[in-house]
C-alpha cells in the first residue's frame, strides 16, 4: 500500500511540477490575497491585530479548494481513469498518495505564506516558527479532508460549486483549531489542546479516506 501511495504521490507532484500551476498561479494568488488582507488591516493595525492567523488560514482555505479542484480535474481525465481501472490499484493507496501530494503542495504554499505574514502582516518571527509544526499538521488534515470531499463532490459540471458546500463544514474545525494554535504561538499561550484537535482530525480523515475513497469514486 505504501509503495503504491508513494507512486501516486510522485505522479501527481510530477504533473504539478511540469505544469507549474502551483508556482505561477496558486502561489501568486495566495500572495496577492494575503497582501490584500494586509491592506485591509491598514498600516496602523499590521503587527498589532490578532486577525493575522485567521487571515492566513482563510487564504490557505482558498488555496486548498483550488488545489483540490485541480486534482479532481486531473484524476477525471479519461486516460487517467482508464489507466487506474486497468492497473487495478487499491483505492486506499490512491487516496493516501493523492493526500500526500496535496499535503506537500499545501506545505510549500503555506511556508511561503507564513513568510508573507511576517513581512506583510508583521507577525512575530519567533511565534510563527513556534506555530509552524501545528500548521504542518493542520494543512495535512486539510489535504486528507480535501481529497475525500473532492471524491464526494464527483467530477460533474457542478463539482466546482459543490466542493465548497460539502467541504466548508468539515474544514471549519480544522481552520478554527489551526487559527487558535497560531494565535497561541504568537502570544505565548498553550498549544496542546489545539494540537489534539488537529491530530485527531488528521487521523480521522485518513481513516475515513482509506475506508471510503473507493466507494466514493465508484458512486
Amino acid at each position: 500500500m505504501i509503495r503504491v501511495a508513494l507512486l501516486v504521490a510522485r505522479k501527481d507532484l510530477r504533473i504539478e511540477g511540469r505544469s507549474r500551476v502551483l508556482l505561477w498561479q496558486v502561489v501568486p494568488f495566495g500572495a496577492m490575497a494575503l497582501l490584500l488582507a494586509g491592506l485591509a488591516l491598514g498600516p496602523t493595525q499590521a503587527g498589532h491585530s490578532s486577525a493575522a492567523p485567521g487571515l492566513f488560514y482563510l487564504v490557505m482555505l482558498f488555496v486548498t479548494l483550488l488545489m483540490v479542484a485541480r486534482s479532481r480535474a486531473i484524476e477525471s481525465r479519461p486516460g487517467t481513469r482508464a489507466s487506474i481501472d486497468t492497473l487495478g490499484l487499491d483505492p486506499a493507496s490512491i487516496f493516501l498518495g493523492k493526500a500526500l501530494a496535496l499535503a506537500v503542495e499545501l506545505w510549500v504554499t503555506g511556508a511561503l505564506l507564513l513568510a508573507g505574514t511576517v513581512v506583510v502582516l508583521h507577525t512575530s518571527l519567533h511565534g510563527t516558527l513556534v506555530g509552524a509544526p501545528n500548521v504542518v499538521v493542520t494543512l495535512a488534515a486539510l489535504a486528507a479532508a480535501g481529497v475525500l470531499h473532492g471524491a464526494l463532490s464527483g467530477s460533474s459540471e457542478g463539482a466546482a460549486t459543490l466542493l465548497p458546500m460539502l467541504s466548508l463544514p468539515a474544514f471549519s474545525p480544522l481552520l478554527i483549531a489551526g487559527e487558535r494554535a497560531y494565535s497561541a504561538a504568537l502570544h505565548g499561550g498553550a498549544l496542546w489542546e489545539w494540537w489534539t484537535i488537529s491530530l485527531v482530525a488528521l487521523a480521522a480523515y485518513l481513516g475515513l479516506g482509506v475506508l471510503l475513497y473507493g466507494v466514493l469514486e465508484e458512486s
